[in-house]
């Protein structure tokens, strides 16, 4: 199988070459390129296409959120890792809305960073333990208020398992009307996908667990 191939935006030249040195040694890894800042990374990634593209945070929130949005459109393939020193939690919930499959401390030890690359690069989402919380706190409190009790239901019915036309079938509306709902969810709550849905779900709706959704039947 050939190496996920990653591109660093980072500044600093030691932490460069100490990343070169450990994915050096690390075969499913290969370090393509590197650029100082977000504005030159584009231009590279564009040329390169990487699998996961390391983001420092150091050039500051706004330019790496907008560096984000612009790779869903230069580089549709690449999965973006936030590499941060310490983000606000809803700093990460908005890094989550625009792209980012993972966000990774830079404190961190190495195991747990190529933990992350292996997660993220086969297309799952990766938070440490603390983030993790902070995101799902912060989704608690924006958005379990604004899902309507419609939107609520078919959040319910994704937890459970139950597949589009089953959901309309159980609520008596559309296949059409059920993506219409989860495009709704998806984007209130910043969820990415079903599966993301199904995980979050419990706590979105202020359940403590599955069995709470079981119950609720």
């Amino acid at each position: 199988m050939p190496a996920y191939r990653i591109f660093l935006c980072e500044a600093q030249p030691v932490v460069i070459e100490g990343l070169a040195n450990i994915l050096a040694s690390n075969p499913d890894f290969e370090l393509i390129g590197s650029a100082p800042n977000p504005v030159e990374a584009m231009a590279r990634i564009s040329e390169f296409q990487p699998d996961l593209v390391l983001v420092d945070q150091a050039s500051g929130v706004r330019p790496v959120f907008t560096f984000l949005s612009e790779l869903k459109i230069v580089a549709p393939s690449a999965r973006a890792i936030l590499w941060i020193i310490d983000l606000a939690e809803i700093e990460c919930f908005r890094a989550l809305q625009l792209g980012a499959r993972g966000i990774l401390r830079r404190s961190l030890p190495v195991a747990t960073m190529l933990d992350c690359l292996h997660t993220v690069a086969k297309g799952n989402l990766w938070l440490e333990n603390s983030i993790s919380d902070q995101v799902v706190g912060f989704l608690n409190r924006k958005s379990t208020n604004r899902l309507t009790p419609r939107e609520r239901e078919i959040v319910r019915a994704v937890c459970r398992g139950m597949k589009n036309k089953e959901i309309a079938d159980h609520l008596h509306i559309t296949p059409g009307t059920v993506k219409v709902h989860l495009m709704h969810i998806f984007e209130k709550t910043g969820v990415k996908d079903r599966f993301e849905l199904a995980v979050q779900g419990p706590k979105l709706l202020g359940l403590e667990s599955e069995e709470s959704i079981s119950a609720s039947k």
